[in-house]
């Protein structure tokens, strides 16, 4: 009996810690990517609302510099930019870095100013760590697409309005689900 308690015990403190996991259907492939509600709370639950409200479905990956990053989230395939809530505060004191196949938030120069747009870092990215700019908030990692990733970044891309490193083919985000959930 008491084994079986001790199980209990650790299956739901096992359960209490596990990081959520998403799904992002791309018209060039999926990612599985976990998120770090540990490190950054703020920043995952923000994420998970807007993916619980089927926001990222039909957004596109509007800036994709190849041997950087690709930035997505906010956009539809026309350009237009989607309604966000408010800002959350930037978590980039976490530790967590912008290495390769890292998820983080996109934002203006404001620290403070993130709501919907992410990126996925495609090489790492130092120079976007706190404290240099108020740095970055990265908030997960990819645990499969990382090819994906490389696809997209290699996309020709051009200017569209006054958005740079547009891919001339949409790359749309089909549809965001979460896979396990805290």
């Amino acid at each position: 009996m008491k084994s079986l308690f001790a199980a209990v015990i650790l299956a739901i403190a096992t359960a209490a810690t596990a990081a959520p996991s998403i799904e992002m259907q791309t018209s060039l492939g999926r990612m599985v990517i976990e998120l770090d509600a540990g490190k950054a709370p703020v920043t995952v639950a923000n994420f998970l609302k807007y993916v619980k409200e089927g926001h990222y479905n039909g957004t596109i990956f509007h800036r994709v510099i190849d041997g950087f990053m690709i930035q997505g989230g906010g956009l539809t395939p026309s350009m237009e930019e989607k309604q966000t809530g408010q800002p959350i505060q930037n978590e980039s004191k976490n530790g967590l870095k912008n290495l390769r196949g890292t998820i983080a938030m996109a934002r203006r120069p404001d620290p403070d100013s993130a709501t919907v747009q992410f990126f996925i870092n495609q090489k790492d990215n130092a120079s976007l760590d706190f404290p240099l700019y108020g740095g970055y908030t990265v908030f997960g990692r990819l645990t499969q697409g990382l090819d994906v990733v490389d696809k997209i970044a290699q996309a020709p891309t051009g200017n569209r309005g006054p958005y740079q490193n547009v891919p001339l083919e949409p790359v749309v985000i089909k549809s965001v689900k979460i896979l396990s959930d805290k």
